[in-house]
């Protein structure tokens, strides 16, 4: 365990940042997964539902699990490239909506064009090779269109130094920066 906890320690700080990001995605995927297939069945069943009904409401619930899981885990500390709550979900939406054209333009690919027509070849394209790509389209957009890497100018810490302003100035300060210390 030791040489193992050694070599972790060599490896670059960015690089350890990105598997946690990583690890932190795929951890919120599995239960975005999970949502979207256990209402998928729940509709598709009990409701009664047919199965494009139910796909579309269950893909909304996978993506609502997804966008509060990634917004309050890996990416709860990132700054917002969207601003507001309701503009941010909505690229995420399309985001996720990205990723699954891709796994269906893979599917498409496997049994239109390549005439791949087995439930094997259904599962390797779609499930398979078409996971692993909307998935990389989803980690990009979610990384990269709605949570950015670095702190928006919105959300830039004040600087430690310097004078304090005097007790003339303030109020100057709050209104300039904003009741909470931020620009």
């Amino acid at each position: 365990m030791k040489g193992a906890r050694a070599v972790w320690d060599r490896v670059p700080a960015r690089a350890r940042a990105l598997c946690a990001e990583i690890a932190g995605f795929a951890v919120v995927g599995v239960f975005a997964f999970a949502a979207d297939l256990g209402t998928f069945l729940w509709l598709r069943g009990p409701a009664g539902l047919d199965p494009m009904a139910a796909k579309a409401l269950s893909f909304a619930a996978g993506v609502a699990v997804a966008y509060t899981g990634n917004a309050l885990g890996p990416y709860r500390l990132r700054g917002r490239r969207v601003a507001g709550r309701w503009r941010r979900f909505s690229v995420f939406a399309l985001v996720n909506t990205a990723g699954g054209a891709v796994q269906l333009g893979c599917l498409g690919v496997s049994r239109y064009g390549l005439g791949l027509t087995s439930t094997l070849a259904d599962v390797v394209s779609g499930a398979g090779v078409g996971l692993v790509l909307g998935t990389a389209v989803r980690f990009w957009g979610t990384r990269t269109l709605v949570f950015s890497a670095a702190s928006t100018a919105g959300s830039a810490p004040l600087p430690e130094s310097g004078p304090a302003p005097g007790p003339a100035h303030a109020s100057e300060a709050v209104g300039e920066r904003g009741a909470g210390g931020r620009r």
